[in-house]
């Protein structure tokens, strides 16, 4: 029986899987169970604008398309996907950002009061 090959972008997925499950292991349970599908998603989006982003500098950002007798100048698929992917992914990073607690913000004791209750 042979074993599957694995891609270098399967094996990117997987790294950046192992990397936000590492970042996200402390939430609660309930929000970790919550965050899978979304680290999931992450982990392939990440992967696929690496991917994307080879290629826009290997291609450029204007492809030529043949029209019968003549070529015209577009902007290339790999940037129209770059651009529409990489907004889904930070919109899918802030959603797993916001799985965080929230930190309520510590007042720093300046001594100012005690100086003018000590008057």
């Amino acid at each position: 029986m042979a074993t599957k090959k694995i891609t270098p972008k399967e094996r990117a997925i997987k790294k950046e899987i192992k990397r936000l499950n590492d970042l996200f292991k402390d939430l609660e349970e309930n929000k970790k169970s919550a965050s899978e599908g979304l680290i999931q998603e992450a982990a392939f989006m990440r992967a696929t604008l690496a991917d994307l982003k080879e290629d826009i500098n290997k291609n450029g950002v204007i492809d030529e398309m043949e029209q019968g007798d003549y070529s015209i100048l577009r902007e290339s698929p790999a940037v129209k996907t770059y651009n529409t992917m990489i907004q889904r992914y930070t919109t899918v990073m802030k959603e797993l950002l916001s799985l965080f607690p929230k930190d309520v913000p510590v007042v720093e004791d300046d001594g100012f009061d005690a100086f003018v209750m000590n008057r």
